[in-house]
């Protein structure tokens, strides 16, 4: 399974009264298709996946995948740190008949590397022919999948790549020297997907996508041609909007551009909560300075 080089961490856009906002969600992933996303991550972190329920995140699988049908892969969050329910999820999901999913390890209980790789290897061996992605994001669920834990999943047939948001670059190249080419590794952070590329990486798993899509797919594409150069270019003129975008924790910075450019994406829920004015007006300058508004 090829999902492409740029995939979309895509935003669970909410009503005024705070419920799941299918219509616009559908809008979206159809517009985000049509503008450089190859695939679209459904229900993961940046979709709030930890306030949203099963039954919305299903619902919104349902939706999406109406929405992109023909145009875009969807691989959908359904990770979770109880080993059992992400099974049941996982293999929900997959008679849904998306193409793939992702699987992020597991936040709060802090499992040892043996524990981690038990996980993943119970969901791969109870959904074998659903692809699946491992997420490694340690600045969120309190432990690293270690590059020896994640070369040894990669020998699982289903377990296809990893999003490496370690911030590690070399962590990104010790499973690079170690796993077959096919094993895709993509960035967690668009300030890093052009490092990571240079490491061996395959693409990025992006937020910064929902507003310049197209130019970080020519950007890859331009790195994969040997236009290091004008790749280089696009990554330093997006630079900004990287950093923009993480000023507060995502997804609150990403949503409150979307709104800023005419989408009914709604806030964020609670425990999350609106950005600070100082954070809005950092925002509104980076995408005056793009042509984002």
């Amino acid at each position: 399974m090829d999902f492409g080089n740029v995939l979309t961490a895509m935003v669970t856009p909410f009503t005024d009264d705070g419920q799941v906002n299918y219509e616009t969600a559908e809008k979206l992933a159809s517009h985000l298709a049509d503008h450089g996303t190859d695939t679209l991550v459904v229900c993961g972190t940046t979709g709030e996946s930890p306030t949203l329920t099963w039954d919305e995140e299903f619902e919104l699988f349902h939706v999406v995948q109406q929405a992109v049908a023909g145009k875009a892969k969807i691989i959908a969050g359904t990770g979770s740190n109880s080993t059992q329910e992400a099974i049941e999820a996982t293999e929900k999901a997959a008679k849904l008949g998306l193409d793939g999913s992702l699987q992020v390890v597991p936040y709060y209980n802090k499992p040892p590397q043996s524990g981690l790789y038990q996980h993943f290897k119970a969901i791969a061996e109870a959904t074998p022919e659903f692809p699946l992605i491992l997420y490694n994001i340690p600045g969120r669920t309190g432990q690293n999948l270690l590059p020896e834990t994640v070369v040894r999943l990669a020998e699982i047939a289903s377990i296809v790549g990893i999003k490496e948001a370690s911030g590690n670059l070399d962590q990104a190249s010790q499973i690079r020297r170690n796993t077959p080419p096919e094993f895709a590794i993509y960035s967690g952070d668009d300030s890093l997907t052009m490092p990571l590329l240079a490491v061996g990486a395959k693409g990025v798993i992006s937020v910064a996508s929902h507003l310049v899509g197209s130019q970080l797919q020519t950007m890859v594409q331009a790195f994969r041609s040997g236009q290091v150069d004008t790749a280089i270019q696009i990554h330093l003129k997006l630079f900004p909007l990287f950093k923009a975008l993480f000023l507060t924790t995502n997804p609150i910075p990403v949503k409150a551009a979307l709104r800023l450019q005419g989408w009914q994406v709604g806030s964020t829920r609670l425990p999350l909560a609106d950005p600070s004015e100082e954070v809005m007006q950092a925002l509104k300058s980076v995408l005056v300075d793009l042509a984002l508004l």
